[in-house]
């Protein structure tokens, strides 16, 4: 999964800077693979998800096809939203995605809702809620995490920790202990996880999902990663020390750390090569495809959009 994770990414960012087929900004995740392959190994099709700008990982590992997923960020027909979402704001409702969110903290008051929701149905679903570490600095996430704790609901919140909050180093613009000790003071239970250890991503999850099951209260798990690209595919990310990018691709990438594990355990270079390719030429396939995919008729452009008239008739 993370294999296929980086070369969807791949693929999607030479879309939007070789070939410029991508009409606004691609977030890449490259470096982020573990948290998505980890936490979504152990949810269910119908468990909730809700995710951020930075949202192709989750919503590929939770089970959305990858080729409508290209044709989304192109614009096209059988894109997973019907190509008005694009990349910002992917979703897929058949694969429990509600959403990515382009507005940065916005999609934690809407997890909140949702595990609300799940709880008056009496559902034995939960909901996983995605956030960047930048979040952790507006009001959705006191305000999403104090609702979650005062009515008990089914919901884990994770923030997926970068380090950066665009272009800014995070550390520099927050006061405290960070996230993990924010969820502690509102009385929520708390776990810091290395977000670059897919395995230990994966058992951590696997407990704390088992504990919302069950009836637990809601929980708030860190997990701590590093972006290796810019903001977006287009930022150079010149704010980032000299060589620091580079270090920690030598030094902690989740695929690399997962394929010495591998080979530790007794699995051949060439199966492990055999993964790395198959999810290559999956994704060089899908990019090709999704670019031969006609771009939707005109007369769809107003479908799906809501109109109730003047909202000063409505109001007044």
């Amino acid at each position: 999964m993370m294999e296929r994770i980086r070369a969807f990414e791949e693929q999607a960012c030479l879309a939007a800077e070789r070939d410029k087929l991508v009409l606004g900004a691609i977030h890449p995740s490259i470096g982020q693979e573990a948290v998505a392959a980890g936490i979504m190994h152990n949810l269910l099709k119908d468990d909730i998800l809700l995710s951020t700008h930075r949202g192709h990982g989750h919503t590929l590992a939770k089970g959305a096809s990858s080729l409508a997923m290209m044709r989304e960020l192109l614009g096209r027909e059988g894109g997973c939203c019907g190509g008005k979402g694009g990349s910002m704001h992917i979703a897929d409702f058949d694969v429990g995605m509600l959403g990515a969110n382009g507005v940065v903290g916005a999609n934690i008051t809407i997890a909140a809702g949702a595990a609300h929701a799940i709880k008056l149905l009496g559902d034995n679903r939960i909901v996983v809620d995605i956030f960047g570490d930048g979040a952790i600095n507006r009001g959705p996430f006191l305000e999403g995490m104090n609702w979650a704790v005062v009515f008990k609901l089914p919901i884990l919140f994770i923030c997926e920790d970068n380090q950066y909050s665009a272009t800014t180093r995070t550390s520099s613009m927050t006061a405290g202990d960070g996230a993990a000790a924010r969820a502690v003071s509102l009385g929520m239970q708390s776990t810091t996880v290395d977000g670059n250890d897919v395995e230990a991503i994966a058992d951590t999850m696997a407990d704390i999902a088992a504990r919302l099951r069950a009836g637990g209260p809601p929980e708030l798990l860190h997990a701590k990663t590093y972006r290796r690209t810019g903001h977006t595919s287009f930022d150079p990310a010149t704010y980032r020390p000299a060589n620091e990018a580079t270090e920690e691709e030598k030094k902690n990438d989740p695929i690399k750390r997962q394929r010495a594990i591998l080979l530790a355990a007794g699995m051949s270079e060439a199966e492990i090569q055999s993964l790395h390719e198959n999810a290559q030429k999956e994704m060089i396939d899908v990019l090709k495809k999704a670019t031969d995919t006609p771009f939707p008729a005109n007369e769809t452009a107003f479908q799906d959009v809501q109109d109730i008239g003047s909202p000063m008739v409505e109001a007044y």
